[in-house]
């Protein structure tokens, strides 16, 4: 069951891009570089199998993690200034050292207010 906790990280980097443009910032949360892309494709072992939940209003979307991360952990939050990156119930993977989130095949960078191990 997904926890209705919401993470403590306040005001994520807000995204100057205006609506049907690209996103120029790079942070976390953010357009995702060819470099990240390359750098969590070469670490598999990396990647967290989960389920995605309802994205919150302001972009929060938990996961499910299928196994517990180092902490014990089930449920992990991620940030995405996309809101609509993901549909409830839909098959996802995190990556624990390079914060990026699969979704079939597209990638999106993330910013996990939880850690992974």
């Amino acid at each position: 069951m997904m926890s209705s906790l919401k993470p403590k990280v306040q005001n994520p980097m807000l995204c100057t891009s205006t609506d049907g443009d690209a996103c120029s910032a790079h942070g976390a949360g953010h357009a995702l570089s060819a470099m990240h892309v390359r750098l969590a494709s070469a670490t598999p072992s990396k990647w967290r199998d989960g389920v995605a939940g309802v994205t919150t209003a302001d972009g929060w979307i938990p996961i499910e993690l299928l196994e517990a991360d180092a902490a014990g952990n089930h449920t992990v939050w991620v940030w995405n200034h996309a809101h609509e990156l993901v549909a409830p119930g839909e098959p996802v993977a995190l990556h624990s050292v390079y914060s990026a989130l699969a979704v079939g095949q597209t990638r999106f960078n993330v910013l996990v207010a939880a850690s992974l191990a």
